[in-house]
C-alpha cells in the first residue's frame, strides 16, 4: 500500500470513532439538486452495495418517491408501505391495540411475516420494537420513523441476506433520508371523518441552512407532530358496533349471558355451594350451582340493556362493545437534527439523531369477573357472610347461607391499554475516496422503550379480599370508592427496553475493465450488539384476562460480506454476492446469491436471482422467554352437540402458552425470481416478475390442531404438548371440559412455500398544453402459501384467513393492488387511487380441519352461509395546487364512494371486520386539508 494511501486508511480508522453516512453517497441523478454528485451519475440501489449507472437490477425493487407519498395523501411510513401490493399476511397494523405489540406498525413482505422483512433507514439497521409481536417476532416498528425529511422509500422484493444479514428472507424496506436541505417551510393537515371519530391534526416543518457545493456544510432540523382522535364503535353502525349477529344468521354474543361465562354491568347471580380449601376455609373459585337453580340479575336491569328470560333464568343481557376503540387515539412527536460537512472533494463526515414519540390509548369492552387464564374463575361464588361475620349485601341468597355465583362486568373500572413508545438513534459517519475506493463508515446507536400501562385489569387477590370484606359493592358500583377499584384493579405497568449499536465499514472499487464495461467489488464489515428486556406485566400471576409474555437477551454479531458485479458483455451482467454472520447464541450462518441480467434488445431486459437467507432466532424464542395468548375459537360440531350446543361450547378465548427453546435453529431460506422489464415505448413501461420463496427449520407454535384432537378423542397428546381443561360445564358436569389452554415449546418443525407474480405497469403521457398524465398499476397474485408439516401433510393459506395464529388472524388474500390514475397541469395536480384486496375464504387450517369455518352459529352452520369474506376496493382522490412558489394547498378525500368493509366475524382484531385489509372501510369516506408555506 502506498504511503499516501497509508495515511488516508489511518484518517478513516480515526474517523470511525467518530463518524457516520447513509447507504446512498451518490443520490441519484433525478436528486442532483440536494446533492454533491461525483462526475459519474451513479447510484447505490437497495440490494447493491456498487454503484452503478443502471436502476434497474437484477432483484426487483419498487422505490416510492416523497412526490408519490404526498400525492397519496398518505402520511405514515406504515401507511405508505402498505400500499405496495406485496405486503401481506402478518402485516401488523397499528388499529390492532389488543395485540402483543400494540402501538406498532409492521411490514410483512411476501406474508412471511414482521420478522422475515429487513427494515433500515439509510441502510442501516434499527433497534427492534420492545414488544414481540404474537410474544415471538422480532420487528422494526414503522411508527418510530418519521415522514417529514423521507427522499424515498426502495421496496426490494427479493432475498437479501446476503448482504445485509438475518431477516432479509422476504425482502428490505430502506427509507431514504434526505442527505440535505437549505431554507425553510411549515406544512400542517387537518381532518376527520364523515361518519365521526378520528379527526387528525397534523404539523410538520423544516429548517436548514448551508450547501455542501457551495457552503461545505449543511445543517438542517425537522419536527413532526401528528393526533388522531379515536373511532368508537359507537361512531359506527351495525354489524361493526355488536356482538349480536343473530339478526343475519349469526350468533347472538352480547354480554351478560350466563352460558357463555359473561356477565353484564348489572351482573347475575345463582345460587351455588362451594367446595373447601385444604385449610377448611371455603374454595371461592369452586362455586357449583344448586340442582335446577336459575340465574337471577342482581340489580335492575338498566339504559342499553334488556331483561331476557330463557332454560338458565333471567338476566340483563347487553351490548359490551359499545363505546370500544375501532381507531386508538394516537399522538406521535418527532425531531430529527442533521449536520454534514464536506472535508474535501472527496470526503464527508456527518452526525444525525432522531427522537420519535407515539402514544396510543385504546378502549376496551369492560373487563369481566370470569376469566380462564392464568386462574379459571368461571366458577367464582359471593360469600353469605362477610370476614366480619356480617351478612353479605353483595348476596341475595345469603339469608339462606348459600353462594351465589356471579357473572358481572366491571363498568365502573375502565379497561384498556396505554402506551408511549420511544426511539432514540444517533449516527455517526464518514465517507472517502482513498486509492480508488470509496469507502463508508458509521457507528450506529439506538436505544427504544415502551412505557407500558393496562388499566382495568383485574387482580385476584385484590378481587378475592374485596368479595371477603365487601369493600366492593356489585349491587351498587356507583358507590365505589377509587380506593377500592385500585384494591380491585392495581394498573399493572412496566417499561421494556430494546438496544441496538453497532460500527461498519463499506467500501468498493472498480476492479478491470470487461466487453460489457468495468467489473467491481464492494467488501464490508460489522459488529453489532442487540438486546431486549421484556418483563412480564403479570409476574405474579395475578391478573386475571392476561397473557404471560416476557423476553430477554442480549448477543453480539460479526459479519463480513462480499460482492462483484460483473457486466460481462454490453448486454449481459451478473452479480456474486455472499456474508457470513456469527452471532454469540446459535453459531454462524453463511449466505450466498447470484443475480443475472440480459437486456438482448434496448426494449426488454431478463432478470433472475437465486439466494439463500436466514433468520435469526429472536430473544422470545431461544431467551428466557413464554408468551400466552387467546384468540376466539368455537369448538367441533360433536363436542358442541355432547354438550347441547349450549353457550358453554359456543365461541370462547382458547389460551395457548409458548415457551422458548434455547436449542432453536435459525430459520433458512432458498429464493428465486425470474421477472422481465419490458418499454417498448418512452411513454409505456412494465416489469413482470416470477417470485418463489422456501424457508426451512420454521420457527413456529407447535400446531395446537392435532392436540386438540387427542384432547377430543381421549388419546395421547403428541410429545412436548399439554392442556389445560376449563372448569366443567355445570349442565353436563359428567362430559369432558373444553379446553383452556394449550401449552408447548417452540420448535424447528415445518417448512414454508410460497410462490406469485408481481405486475408492474406504468403509462406517462405528455399532453402538450392539456399537461401529463400517468397510470400505474401494481398488482400481486399468490399461486401458494403453504405450511409444510413435519409428518408431510399440507396447510394451504393462499386464499384463506389463515395463518390464522399469526399476528392479527388476517388471512392470506390471493389478490391484492392499486390503480394510480393522475394529471398535473401547471400548478395542479389530481391523482386518485384505487385500491383492491381480494375475498377470501373463512378458514383457517392452521387452527380448524381446513373444511371447517372459523365462524358458526349455534346449529353449526357456516357464517356467512359461504363461509368466504367477500373482496374489497375503495378509491382514494388527492389533489394539490401551488398557488405560489411559497404557498401550496391540498384536500384528499380518502374512501371516496364510502365503502364499508366486508363482514369478517372471526377476525380477533376488529369487531366483525379485517382492520389489515379492510381499516379504509371502517373510517369511511374521509376528508383531509392541508396547507404547505416555504419561506424562502
Amino acid at each position: 500500500m502506498k504511503a499516501s494511501a497509508k495515511a488516508a486508511f489511518r484518517t478513516l480508522i480515526v474517523s470511525i470513532l467518530a463518524a457516520s453516512s447513509p447507504a446512498s453517497f451518490y443520490a441519484p441523478s433525478a436528486h442532483a439538486a440536494e446533492t454533491d454528485a461525483p462526475p459519474l451519475e451513479t447510484i447505490v440501489v437497495t440490494g447493491s452495495f456498487i454503484h452503478r449507472t443502471d436502476t434497474e437490477t437484477p432483484s426487483p425493487v419498487t422505490v416510492l418517491s416523497k412526490d408519490q407519498i404526498e400525492k397519496s395523501g398518505l402520511t405514515t411510513i406504515y401507511d405508505a408501505i402498505h400500499t405496495i401490493s406485496a405486503d401481506n399476511s402478518g402485516t401488523i397494523p397499528t388499529a390492532f391495540a389488543g395485540g402483543f405489540a400494540p402501538g406498532s406498525a409492521g411490514v410483512a413482505l411476501r406474508g412471511l411475516t414482521v420478522n422475515s422483512t429487513l427494515v433500515l433507514v439509510d441502510g442501516r439497521r434499527l433497534a427492534n420494537y420492545p414488544f414481540a409481536d404474537d410474544g415471538q417476532r422480532s420487528f422494526v416498528d414503522l411508527n418510530s420513523i418519521p415522514l417529514t425529511m423521507v427522499d424515498r422509500i426502495e421496496v426490494l422484493k427479493d432475498g437479501a441476506s446476503s448482504l445485509y444479514g438475518a431477516d432479509a428472507i422476504a425482502g428490505v424496506v430502506n427509507i431514504i433520508m434526505k442527505r440535505e436541505y437549505s431554507g425553510a417551510e411549515v406544512s400542517a393537515d387537518v381532518g376527520t371523518s364523515q361518519h365521526g371519530g378520528g379527526s387528525t391534526v397534523r404539523v410538520s416543518g423544516n429548517l436548514g441552512s448551508g450547501s455542501l457545493k457551495d457552503d461545505g456544510h449543511n445543517a438542517y432540523l425537522t419536527f413532526e407532530y401528528q393526533k388522531d382522535g379515536k373511532i368508537l364503535t359507537s361512531d359506527r353502525g351495525f354489524p361493526f358496533n355488536t356482538s349480536d349477529l343473530s339478526s343475519i344468521g349469526g350468533n347472538n354474543l352480547l354480554g351478560g349471558q350466563p352460558s357463555l361465562s359473561s356477565g353484564s354491568v348489572f351482573g347475575s347471580v345463582t345460587p351455588g355451594t362451594v367446595a373447601s380449601n385444604a385449610d377448611g376455609t371455603p374454595n371461592l373459585l369452586s362455586g357449583t350451582p344448586l340442582p335446577g337453580a336459575l340465574v337471577q340479575p342482581l340489580r335492575p336491569c338498566g339504559a342499553h340493556s334488556a331483561l331476557v328470560t330463557d332454560a338458565t333464568g333471567s338476566y340483563c343481557e347487553q351490548n359490551l362493545q359499545s363505546g370500544v376503540s375501532i381507531q386508538p387515539a394516537a399522538e406521535r412527536l418527532g425531531v430529527t437534527g442533521r449536520f454534514t460537512v464536506k472535508l474535501s472533494d472527496v470526503s464527508e463526515a456527518y452526525l444525525s439523531s432522531t427522537y420519535y414519540q407515539n402514544h396510543v390509548v385504546a378502549v376496551f369492552p369492560p373487563n369481566q369477573i370470569q376469566n380462564t387464564s392464568p386462574v379459571n374463575t368461571n366458577s367464582i361464588a359471593l360469600p353469605p357472610l362477610l370476614a366480619n361475620g356480617s351478612i353479605n349485601p353483595n348476596n341475595p341468597f345469603a339469608s339462606q347461607g348459600q353462594y351465589a355465583l356471579i357473572n358481572y362486568a366491571f363498568g365502573d373500572i375502565p379497561f384498556g391499554i396505554d402506551v408511549t413508545s420511544h426511539s432514540l438513534r444517533s449516527v455517526m459517519g464518514y465517507k472517502t475516496r482513498v486509492a480508488g475506493w470509496d469507502l463508508d463508515a458509521a457507528i450506529d446507536a439506538n436505544h427504544s422503550w415502551n412505557d407500558f400501562a393496562q388499566p382495568g385489569y383485574i387482580s385476584l387477590n385484590g378481587l378475592l379480599s374485596a368479595i371477603n370484606d365487601g369493600s366492593y359493592s356489585f349491587v351498587n358500583p356507583s358507590s365505589n370508592s377509587a380506593a377500592t377499584r385500585a384494591l380491585v384493579a392495581p394498573t399493572p405497568t412496566k417499561t421494556s427496553t430494546s438496544d441496538l449499536y453497532s460500527v461498519d465499514l463499506r467500501g468498493s472499487h472498480d476492479l478491470f475493465a470487461l466487453p460489457g464495461g468495468t467489473a467491481a467489488v464492494a467488501l464490508g464489515a460489522e459488529l453489532r450488539h442487540e438486546a431486549q428486556n421484556d418483563p412480564n406485566i403479570n409476574p405474579r400471576l395475578d391478573y386475571l384476562g392476561t397473557g404471560r409474555q416476557e423476553a430477554a437477551g442480549s448477543r453480539q454479531v460479526a459479519a463480513t460480506f462480499l460482492e462483484i458485479a460483473l457486466p460481462i458483455v454490453s448486454t449481459f451482467e451478473a452479480n456474486l454476492s455472499g456474508r457470513y454472520d456469527h452471532y454469540s447464541d446459535f453459531g454462524g450462518k453463511a449466505t450466498p446469491k447470484i443475480g443475472l441480467k440480459w437486456t438482448p434488445i434496448r426494449q426488454l431486459a431478463l432478470r433472475s436471482t437465486y439466494s439463500e437467507g436466514f433468520r435469526a432466532p429472536s430473544f422470545s424464542e431461544n431467551g428466557s422467554s413464554e408468551a400466552e395468548g387467546c384468540i376466539s375459537y368455537t369448538p367441533p360440531a360433536d363436542f358442541q352437540a355432547l354438550h347441547g350446543n349450549n353457550g358453554y361450547v359456543q365461541q370462547y378465548n382458547l389460551c395457548s402458552l409458548t415457551v422458548a427453546n434455547k436449542a432453536i435453529k435459525p430459520e433458512t431460506a432458498k429464493n428465486f425470481t425470474f421477472g422481465a422489464i419490458i418499454e417498448p415505448t418512452k411513454w409505456l413501461s412494465a416489469s413482470l416478475d416470477y417470485y418463489a420463496i422456501k424457508k426451512n427449520n420454521v420457527i413456529a407454535q407447535s400446531n395446537p390442531v392435532t392436540a386438540l384432537n387427542a384432547y377430543y378423542a381421549g388419546g395421547q397428546l403428541p410429545a412436548g404438548f399439554s392442556v389445560t381443561p376449563d372448569r366443567v360445564d355445570p349442565a353436563y358436569p359428567s362430559i369432558l371440559p373444553r379446553p383452556a389452554v394449550v401449552a408447548s415449546p417452540y420448535q424447528n418443525a415445518n417448512a414454508l412455500q410460497t410462490d406469485g407474480i408481481d405486475l408492474n405497469l406504468r403509462v406517462t403521457l405528455n399532453l402538450g398544453s392539456a399537461g401529463r398524465f400517468y397510470s400505474d398499476i401494481d398488482v400481486t397474485k399468490i399461486f401458494s402459501f403453504k405450511l409444510i408439516l413435519p409428518d408431510g401433510s399440507e396447510q394451504q393459506y393462499a386464499g384463506t384467513q389463515g395463518p390464522y395464529y399469526l399476528s392479527s388472524g388476517a388471512g392470506t388474500p390471493r389478490y391484492r393492488g392499486s390503480w394510480t390514475n393522475g394529471w398535473e397541469h401547471g400548478p395542479v395536480s389530481v391523482t386518485a387511487t384505487t385500491y383492491y384486496t381480494s375475498g377470501f375464504t373463512q378458514t383457517g387450517p392452521d387452527f380448524l380441519p381446513a373444511d371447517q369455518c372459523l365462524y358458526a352459529d349455534s346449529a353449526g352452520n357456516s357464517f356467512p352461509r359461504n363461509c368466504r369474506i367477500a373482496s374489497f376496493w375503495y378509491v382514494d382522490l388527492t389533489g394539490e395546487y401551488r398557488i405560489n412558489d411559497r404557498l401550496k394547498t391540498s384536500l384528499v378525500v380518502s374512501n371516496v364512494f364510502d365503502r364499508q368493509p366486508p363482514i369478517d366475524p372471526s377476525d380477533y382484531a376488529g369487531i366483525n371486520f379485517n382492520p389489515t385489509y379492510h381499516y379504509a372501510g371502517i373510517v369511511g369516506r374521509y376528508l383531509k386539508f392541508g396547507l404547505l408555506y416555504k419561506f424562502q
